[in-house]
């Protein structure tokens, strides 16, 4: 039986300011623990602590464009084009250009605080 997703929930956000997560699918929004499915708006200068997750996250930016930095190399990611950062990598989310970002991730397994490993925020 399909189920019918009306609108999603708000997740409280990491970073140095405020970003939308809104979960579609997932462990809040759906009770779906394999996959969770997230629509993210960040705005201008926003900066995530950095991470090494126990999850792949699959992410296309929509609008705008998303600053992804590992250890040893940072991708510009504009709008229309994704992105995938595997599990136990390190790796760090940001939106520096003017507008912020507007992008769809998608992470298996779902996402979980648990499960992100950030470091600490400054």
């Amino acid at each position: 039986m399909p189920t019918h997703i009306v609108s999603p929930s708000i997740i409280k956000a990491a970073g140095n300011k405020p970003k939308i997560i809104e979960e579609f699918v997932g462990r809040v929004n759906s009770s779906t623990f394999p996959v969770s499915i997230a629509r993210m708006r960040s705005p201008e200068g926003w900066v995530e602590p950095a991470q090494q997750p126990e999850f792949d996250e699959y992410t296309v930016v929509l609008k705008g464009m998303l600053r992804v930095k590992t250890k040893r190399e940072q991708f510009d990611v504009p709008e229309g084009q994704a992105i995938i950062s595997r599990r136990g990598e390190w790796v760090q989310y940001s939106t520096p250009k003017p507008g912020g970002a507007e992008y769809i991730a998608v992470c298996l397994p779902a996402f979980s605080p648990t499960l992100v490993h950030r470091e600490e925020e400054n």
